[in-house]
């Protein structure tokens, strides 16, 4: 069976979702294909196919489109299948030939599936698989359903009314989803993020960075407004009353605004000797900071599931994480970790306080129960069994 999966870059090393599940797929007898805007030359897990450039330059592009057109009239059957889906969907003359110009790579491959990494990847597309033969499916992430919706209405329309099978990432979604249109009757797989043993195995669980008079907190997140490090920025000053040798890592980039506004926070609250901001790392010397500190805090105003959390779980991290979207599946309150209130700085503060406290046998139990529950639910190999059900259902 071949697996089209349409991204929008080739997964980059720390991109463990996507290049899990391609090596899966692989193993189990599965041939992917990935479509992406951008390819990088280093990636090498699977066959890869380019999409048609937007230049800039007339001559370029118009000696593209025509290329692009040749190419098409050697797959005759699908390109008139294409032009009349599209047709009979209302789009205008001038619409389709834009369809047809940049679903072309995907148009001229065979695949059984036709599987949209991102559900925004779909829009524009949603009619391709139809003209291939092939079924459509979609992923559901935290941008996906929480933000792109926001400033486009209805985007999903002809998305929900395409699709054979979506996978999310957590029940939330699928709920948040069914909010914006999606139909009750839409077969839907929920495959969590997962760790990998062999990476994790590297690294020695409940290791800490320093001794706890010298509280390390670590947090992995990319810098931008969902993750609302805001909080906990605001958070980590607070404790500097009580913890006056805190250190707190940030380990993630983002765009220049955002780190220069996070950087100024920083300053502007006297922490400059507490907060290390580490940009984007390599995955393994990513779990190698957060296997070393005491806590790990994510403060987001919502996520989709956040593979992170699950990792540090596994690392046996104390976790404190806000109440929001998939993180209350992801952290069970009280047993494998602690929920706490978006946006609350002071009760951030409070609960590590109340956790740095706890004596060791409590923290033991918690810590234990949170890399058996990851064990038993989140390992690399179940997810891998279940995208293989995914597929062949």
């Amino acid at each position: 069976m071949r697996i089209g999966l349409v991204l929008p870059s080739t997964p980059s090393y720390s991109e463990t979702f996507f290049n899990n599940k391609i090596k899966g797929l692989i193993k189990n007898g599965f041939e992917v294909i990935v479509f992406a805007q951008t390819i990088d030359p280093s990636f090498k897990l699977c066959r890869t196919v380019k999409s048609p450039k937007v230049r800039i330059n007339k001559f370029l592009f118009l000696l593209n489109v025509i290329c692009v057109f040749f190419k098409l009239l050697l797959h005759p059957k699908k390109l008139i299948k294409y032009y009349k889906l599209l047709k009979n969907a209302g789009f205008s003359l001038t619409e389709i030939f834009k369809r047809i110009y940049l679903n072309s790579h995907i148009l001229t491959k065979n695949v059984d599936w036709l599987h949209f990494g991102f559900t925004t990847q779909a829009v524009g597309s949603e009619y391709v698989a139809k003209a291939l033969g092939a079924k459509m499916a979609v992923s559901f992430r935290g941008f996906d359903i929480n933000v792109f919706p926001l400033k486009h209405k209805n985007c999903y329309k002809e998305v929900w009314s395409n699709i054979d099978k979506v996978h999310s990432i957590s029940e939330y979604l699928v709920n948040k989803a069914y909010k914006l249109g999606l139909k009750k009757n839409t077969s839907i797989s929920v495959i969590t993020p997962a760790v990998d043993e062999e990476v994790l195995n590297k690294f020695n669980p409940k290791q800490s960075l320093e001794p706890l008079d010298s509280l390390t907190i670590c947090t992995l997140a990319r810098l931008n407004w969902i993750k609302d490090l805001t909080t906990a920025i605001k958070a980590i000053k607070i404790l500097k009353v009580t913890y006056p040798k805190v250190n707190y890592h940030i380990i993630g980039d983002g765009n220049i605004k955002e780190r220069e506004r996070y950087q100024f926070l920083v300053k502007q609250l006297g922490l400059k000797e507490n907060v290390v901001f580490h940009k984007k790392l390599d995955h393994n010397k990513a779990l190698e900071l957060v296997s070393k500190s005491n806590i790990y805090l994510q403060t987001s105003l919502n996520e989709g599931f956040c593979n992170a959390v699950l990792e540090a779980q596994a690392l046996g991290k104390l976790c404190i994480v806000s109440n929001v979207g998939g993180l209350k599946e992801n952290i069970i309150n009280g047993e494998t970790g602690w929920l706490v209130e978006s946006q609350r700085p002071k009760l951030f503060a409070k609960k590590i306080i109340e956790v740095i406290q706890l004596t060791e046998t409590e923290k033991t139990v918690i810590s234990e129960k949170a890399m058996k529950r990851v064990q038993e639910e989140f390992m690399l190999r179940t997810q891998n069994l279940k995208f293989n059900q995914f597929y062949n259902s």
